[in-house]
């Protein structure tokens, strides 16, 4: 399976990339990181690095891409090239217990044809 993996530096996206790298080591999934600036004060130097540490650290290969421009647009533009699935950490729960999704995992759940797991 080709897995591409959003990683914006939030405490969600790691989350999400620690379970991926997890699977893909024991699945032999192929893995995509890409990297965007999207609501942290990183850089795409900060969160490339952070890829390829968590990466390093494990037994898998990984590809680490970066997205300029919309975050949103850009995945899905990268998934078009023949990903199975894209891997986002998100999901908050607002004190009303509904679903808060930010606006980078709103706009490709609603606009992806490619299956979309979301990791909270």
């Amino acid at each position: 399976m080709q897995i591409l993996l959003g990683l914006d530096g939030s405490e969600l996206s790691v989350r999400a990339l620690d379970r991926t790298i997890e699977r893909a080591s024991e699945t032999g999934d192929s893995l995509t990181v890409a990297v965007y600036v999207d609501t942290t004060d990183e850089t795409l130097d900060d969160l490339e690095q952070l890829a390829r540490d968590r990466i390093g650290s494990a037994t898998v290969d990984a590809a680490v891409h970066r997205i300029e421009g919309d975050p949103g647009s850009g995945l899905l533009e990268l998934a078009a090239d023949g990903y199975d699935r894209i891997v986002l950490g998100g999901g908050t729960i607002s004190p009303m217990g509904k679903i808060r999704l930010g606006d980078v995992v709103e706009f490709v759940l609603a606009n992806a044809t490619t299956t979309v797991t979301l990791v909270r």
